[in-house]
């Protein structure tokens, strides 16, 4: 067939396995796939750009030495969880570039099979870090808001870096075995996402697992620990910036879904179906149309969370202030650290006294435990 190649015809073929034939399909099913070409690429490049210079802007501006040569500088426990997240998108993105070539080129993958797996596998590891390091920031938010006293020793800077480097790891752990499964096809050279057809019963069963530890577990772990932070301010707080803080979370939890729930779902329920031929060829076109217009907005988290960082974080200067000059300031001019240094500053006058004590022990152990200070 090397006068009719499938990018030519702009046709993919979903082969199904020998061991799991389905009589309702007795032939391949043809999806075509013509549109992904023009899509993938345009929705891939922005994502690339954008993730690209957000990034790099915040992690200049983290590492940035501020004031005199005797200024000294510290980062708080936030800025270390915010300079690893920017740290992943940004590897998310570089891993992009190969993949809008092999999409202008329709599937057709020039940089050889070590490419190929690497790349996948850098765009998952580097999409399931970014979801890891994610939630820790809302388990961050979580124990700074909800449990201010008693968990002091566990917001240490040791131990948020000690989490950071496990989250690393074990998101290595969760994503090497993509090393094994992306490879380049044999007859035709394209760089497969998931497996080959001889392969593709073996992935499935990982493919699954991978979602449900990679995504919604930790979505489970986010949408928790934001409610419990939701509770809290209705409890702590009867000022107009209550609304201002709760929406602000409503808004980081919607658009963590909006990024990252449809395209777990879409791809799970692809799998489901090319594994066992549920429902059909129709419904398996149906889904994998899904599946490929989902891609884009799992990417768009790469710049997003850098966005959000700079119309939610500190607009004042650099992220690293010396930590003396940074309490005074915050005290003195509002610093929009949100949502905990809105309860330290409206919860002290507040009718009900439980709360006003809670925001005033909060105050008290400001020096000690910077990671008050939530960034975005």
């Amino acid at each position: 067939m090397s006068g009719a190649r499938r990018s030519d015809i702009h046709l993919a073929r979903v082969r199904l396995p020998k061991m799991t034939f389905d009589p309702k399909w007795p032939t391949p099913c043809c999806i075509d796939e013509s549109y992904k070409y023009v899509f993938l690429p345009v929705c891939y490049s922005l994502t690339f750009l954008f993730s690209l210079v957000l990034n790099s802007v915040v992690l200049v501006r983290s590492c940035r030495p501020h004031g005199g040569a005797g200024a000294g500088r510290r980062w708080n426990t936030s800025l270390i969880y915010m300079v690893n997240l920017a740290t992943t998108d940004l590897m998310y993105g570089l891993s992009l570039p190969f993949l809008v070539a092999s999409y202008v080129m329709r599937d057709h993958w020039v940089f050889g099979d070590f490419m190929c797996r690497l790349v996948r596998f850098l765009f998952y590891f580097n999409l399931y870090c970014s979801i890891f390091f994610l939630t820790c920031i809302s388990v961050h938010r979580y124990l700074g808001i909800c449990h201010p006293m008693r968990t002091i020793t566990l917001e240490s800077k040791r131990v948020v870096k000690v989490t950071c480097a496990s989250v690393w790891v074990v998101v290595f752990v969760l994503t090497c075995p993509i090393f094994r499964f992306a490879q380049t096809g044999e007859k035709y050279l394209n760089c497969w996402d998931d497996a080959v057809d001889k392969d593709f019963a073996e992935y499935v069963p990982y493919g699954i697992v991978l979602h449900l530890l990679g995504f919604f577990v930790p979505f489970v772990i986010i949408g928790w620990c934001y409610s419990q932070v939701v509770r809290t301010i209705f409890q702590s707080l009867r000022s107009p910036r209550r609304r201002k803080s709760i929406k602000t979370i409503v808004t980081i939890t919607l658009l963590f879904a909006l990024c990252f729930l449809p395209f777990h779902v879409t791809r799970t329920l692809f799998l489901l179906l090319r594994r066992g031929q549920l429902g059909g060829c129709n419904a398996m076109k149906a889904v994998s149309i899904c599946y490929k217009v989902t891609r884009p907005l799992a990417s768009c988290n790469a710049w997003l969370n850098a966005l959000l960082y700079f119309l939610t974080g500190d607009k004042g200067a650099p992220c690293c202030w010396p930590v003396e000059r940074t309490v005074r300031r915050d005290r003195r001019n509002g610093a929009l650290w949100w949502p905990l240094t809105i309860l330290k500053k409206d919860g002290a006058g507040e009718e009900e006294q439980e709360a006003a004590e809670k925001v005033e022990r909060e105050l008290q152990v400001e020096d000690e435990s910077k990671s008050s200070r939530i960034i975005f």
